[in-house]
């Protein structure tokens, strides 16, 4: 039998109890057994559990993996994930958790809360006014773009002019080097005009962080953070680039979204015997250590893995990757255990790890 307990959608500034109906929210009917229970009981509603000024957003769910999702039920959370997310907006000022973050209970929902709280807050404070709106800017038509801007390119023509004088025709391999010529300048010039956008917008966004291309045609995916007085101001502006560019590009807009690229939290829990583990691939015997120790023991295993310093020895890629993910851990537990300003370093024993094992931070 499947485990009950609270999926988390996010964090919002407000110390009340209260709640958030569902029904308007996106129901899969086909949805498979990993995702939010979807029936006419307590998951048709969201509620905030509080802590002190902040509360998290919860409803009842299955805990599941989510590494393991098929594709397709992940990205159906997501969609619920999102619409969640945004109802909640239009009262409070919300940080996203991370996609798919489950606790056992109500009790441990206000641990994360305790444990983040700092954090938490601080983020809040950034967060509060703002929204992210996220433009996709794509050719309207790639091959004419290549023909017009691309093939014009002087390496390009060069190149081509030199294929005119072969007496034994084109080769695969020139056709290659053509390709990969394009290639070349078309990601150039895309790049170009993204950044010339991506400009111009930054006159009224506050920051803006792009996103990974999905194709050939899209040169620009990119969110940009803004105060919410100033949204109509962006999107003026997004109109006038629009019109300027209305015979080579086409523009996408969608918000305004919670800062889902810029603040979301996520909880880490690490496990003893990897914090241990970590801690004797460092070189670490006090049972008490601070910052500053760990990354002088980085510093000091580095000189002997690094694999610039010792070229030919066996297996020393691994041993630096094992040395930098030790690292890792081990500063991620440093700050569970002084994100509650409590103390200034951490402690090794199982009593105090029971403590500490659990680290509210912002994504990524």
């Amino acid at each position: 039998m499947s485990e009950t307990g609270k999926y988390i959608y996010g964090i919002i500034d407000s110390g009340e109890e209260e709640s958030f109906g569902l029904d308007d929210i996106v129901v899969f009917e086909d949805a498979p057994s990993a995702h939010i229970v979807e029936n006419s009981g307590p998951s048709r509603l969201a509620y905030a559990i509080p802590y002190e000024d902040v509360a998290a957003v919860v409803s009842e769910s299955e805990i599941v993996d989510y590494s393991h999702m098929p594709k397709d039920a992940l990205a159906r959370l997501l969609v619920r994930h999102q619409q969640v997310v945004e109802k909640v907006m239009a009262r409070h000022t919300i940080i996203p958790m991370r996609l798919a973050t489950f606790a056992g209970n109500d009790d441990e929902v206000r641990e994360i809360l305790a444990k983040g709280y700092k954090t938490i807050k601080d983020i809040l404070g950034r967060s509060k006014g703002c929204i992210e709106i996220d433009v996709v800017a794509t050719l309207n038509d790639l091959n004419s773009f290549i023909r017009e801007e691309v093939s014009t390119e002087e390496e390009i023509k060069q190149f081509k002019e030199s294929l005119l004088g072969k007496t034994d025709g084109i080769t695969a391999d020139d056709q290659m080097r053509i390709g990969v010529l394009i290639k070349k300048h078309l990601d150039k010039s895309k790049a170009q005009y993204a950044e010339q956008i991506q400009t111009a917008l930054s006159e009224i966004a506050q920051d803006f962080k792009p996103h990974d291309l999905m194709d050939d045609t899209m040169l620009l995916n990119t969110a940009f953070l803004m105060a919410e007085s100033r949204q109509e101001d962006f999107e003026r502006k997004l109109g006038q680039i629009n019109d300027e560019f209305a015979e080579k590009l086409n523009f996408r807009c969608v918000g305004p979204l919670p800062p889902y690229s810029f603040h979301v939290l996520e909880v880490k829990k690490p496990r003893f015997e990897e914090v241990d583990w970590a801690r004797k691939k460092l070189g670490l015997t006090e049972d008490f250590v601070t910052a500053t120790q760990i990354k002088k023991a980085r510093h000091r295993v580095a000189l002997n893995c690094h694999p610039d310093k010792n070229p030919g020895t066996p297996d020393i890629e691994k041993k630096f990757d094992d040395m930098t993910r030790a690292y890792k851990i081990l500063l991620d537990y440093y700050r569970a255990s002084s994100q509650t300003g409590q103390t200034d370093g951490c402690c090794f024993d199982e009593a105090a790890f029971e403590k500490n094992a659990m680290l509210v931070t912002t994504a990524g």
